[in-house]
Parts: C-alpha cells; sequence; structure tokens
C-alpha cells in the first residue's frame, strides 16, 4: 500500500473513531447509572450527533475546498451562520416535538433552561465543529503539500546527483587517457598494459557508480588500481606514499576520492623538479571515513585544459546532496603543497 494511501486510511480510521465515541456517549454512563437506553430515549439524543456530523462534513467536503481555499473568507462565515442557524431551528424544533409527544410526564415539572441559551450554546458548539473541520482539512492539505514537496525535492537530487555522475565518467576518462596518451609517446608496451588496467577501472564505473552505496574497501581497491595505473608513467624520483585501508566495513557513495586523488596526479608531478604525492585514506572510529592527499604543487598552465577544473566542483555538489551537515572538504595550498582534506560522517 503506498503511503498515501496508509494515510488516509488512518485519517477515515480517526474520524470512525471520533464519530463513535460520540454517538455511543450515552453507553458509557447507561452501566454505570444502571438505567437502560431504550429506543425511545435514545432518538432524542442522536440527532444532536447527526447535527454536528452535518455541520462538519458540508464543510470538510465543499465548503472548506470550493468556497475557503478560493479566498472567499466572508461568503464562507455567512455560509456556516445560515447553515448553522437552520440546523440549530430543526434541532429546537425537533426537540420540542420530541419532549411534548414522547417524554412530556417525565418532565413535566422541569420547563429546562430557557430557550435562547440551548440554541446560543447549540450554535457555540456547532461554529466549534465548523472550525475543527477548517484545521483538520487545512492540517491535511499542508501534510499532503509536504509530501509533495518532499518528493518533488527527492526527484530533484536524484536528477541532479544522476547528472553530475554523468559528468564525472567522462572527466574521469578524459584525464585517465590524457595520461596513457602522454605514455605511449616512450613506452607503448606500457601503454598497452595501461589500457588493460583502464579496462577494469572503467567497469568499476559502469557498474558500481549506478549504485548509491558501495562498500568502502571496493572503493579502495579503485583507488589502489588507479594509482598503480598512474605510476606507471612516473619519474623514479616521484614519491608515491599510501596509507589506504578500511578498518570496518562501512558503505559509501562510489567515486568521491578519486577527483582528490586525479588533481594529486595532475598537479603534483613536476617532470624536473622533486615532487611527492601522500594519500591517506581510511575509516576513523565507528562512523567517518577520512581522506587526506597532500602533493607538490605545480598549477598547470592557462593553456593546459585538460579536464576543465569541473573536478573539485562536481564532488562539493555531489557531498552537498549526498552527506549535507555530514562532511568536511578543505583545500588550499600550504608553502609549496597543495593539501585536500575530506572527511565524511557515515
Amino acid at each position: 500500500m503506498k503511503q498515501t494511501d496508509k494515510r488516509q486510511a488512518l485519517l477515515w480510521l480517526i474520524h470512525l473513531i471520533g464519530w463513535g465515541i460520540m454517538f455511543g456517549f450515552p453507553f458509557f454512563f447507561a452501566s454505570r447509572e444502571g438505567n437502560p437506553i431504550t429506543f425511545q430515549w435514545y432518538l432524542g439524543y442522536v440527532f444532536v450527533p447527526v447535527a454536528f456530523m452535518l455541520v462538519f462534513y458540508v464543510n470538510y467536503f465543499w465548503w472548506i475546498d470550493r468556497v475557503l481555499f478560493r479566498k472567499k473568507l466572508f461568503q464562507f462565515i455567512l455560509l456556516n451562520i445560515l447553515l448553522i442557524s437552520a440546523i440549530c431551528f430543526c434541532l429546537d424544533a425537533w426537540m420540542h416535538f420530541y419532549f411534548q409527544h414522547f417524554i412530556k410526564a417525565a418532565f413535566s415539572g422541569h420547563p429546562g433552561p430557557p430557550k435562547v441559551m440551548v440554541i446560543s450554546r447549540d450554535f457555540m458548539l456547532m461554529g466549534l465543529t465548523a472550525g475543527l473541520s477548517v484545521a483538520i482539512r487545512v492540517t491535511g492539505n499542508w501534510y499532503k503539500m509536504e509530501t509533495e514537496r518532499k518528493e518533488l525535492e527527492k526527484g530533484r537530487v536524484e536528477a541532479e546527483l544522476k547528472s553530475l555522475k554523468n559528468q564525472l565518467n567522462p572527466h574521469f576518462l578524459f584525464n585517465t587517457l590524457n595520461n596513457i596518451y602522454s605514455l605511449i609517446a616512450f613506452n607503448p608496451e606500457t601503454a598497452q598494459h595501461a589500457v588493460h588496467d583502464l579496462s577494469r577501472l572503467l567497469r568499476y564505473i559502469l557498474y558500481e557508480n549506478n549504485q548509491n552505496r558501495v562498500p568502502l574497501a571496493k572503493e579502495i581497491e579503485f583507488i589502489d588500481n588507479y594509482i598503480a595505473l598512474m605510476k606507471i608513467r612516473l619519474p623514479l624520483e616521484v614519491v608515491v606514499e599510501t596509507e589506504i585501508y578500511a578498518e570496518r566495513n562501512v558503505e559509501i557513495a562510489p567515486l568521491l576520492f578519486i577527483t582528490l586523488v586525479e588533481n594529486a596526479f595532475k598537479h603534483g608531478v613536476s617532470p624536473t623538479a622533486p615532487s611527492f604525492i601522500s594519500i591517506e585514506l581510511h575509516t576513523v572510529g565507528e562512523g567517518e571515513v577520512f581522506c587526506q592527499v597532500e602533493n607538490s604543487y605545480f598549477p598547470k598552465k592557462r593553456e593546459d585544459k585538460s579536464g576543465s577544473g569541473i573536478g573539485l566542483e562536481n564532488l562539493r555538489k555531489r557531498l552537498t546532496l549526498l552527506y549535507p551537515g555530514r562532511y568536511m572538504l578543505v583545500t588550499e595550498k600550504q608553502g609549496e603543497k597543495f593539501v585536500a582534506e575530506l572527511r565524511i560522517r557515515i
């Protein structure tokens, strides 16, 4: 059963219980007082809840939607005054007829309260009933609109995430192919092996990226394979240090850390100057994943357009959508090195 159907069923169950209590009210006290409830006696009582039910549902099904929600407040109040006045007049006439013909003898010495007081009491209670109908209907409409808004927001977030993923795949592929292209020039055989390794990485992207969450161990394996692929073309002088492990079996959104690792290889290696890359990725405590990437900083020249600079921007957008308020991403230049730190609370 859909969530909306469940809510409707619960709402009507509440209606049924509420009116059941009102119609059965006399039976709760009959056993205590020891007075049996006859059909003749109950006939005099039942018209009261029927009158309240009439006011409630005329508003609930018709006037609230067709008058009040169309911003015709004066007309809505006037219609209720006319309806309640008519019902109070009919209820008073019925009670007068009922007492005169059915239980006149029992109350011959008790004239009862003044008629004006009785009518005023009934009018006020029925006015409150109309107000209760408005309150329930407005609350129900607000809940419905809020549910629809959340569903629309969820659809928007999923569509935006899908769009970001579609950008991520070409971006990753472009950078990796660019590295393999440069490798072909001086080592074609190694480049062939690199293409084979790339196919394994792409297989992970194509299949795992369609899932909302993947085990951290799989993400770590992917990062390890990518680092091994990138190290093939690096000069021996470049120092690459890694501390990557998963102490706990946690799940995380796929391909969040590859952007930081890519940037390190893209901006952290120089063919002439001493270079280093340090990558740390592991769990912290029971509910946090920590990733820190440090590298020597050699910013690309303006004419180098590879990657279009969309990696970090897309990463921040994905983190905001996937882990709102539960992540910290800091990227900064510290002297001659660049440091990126990402913490995610699972």
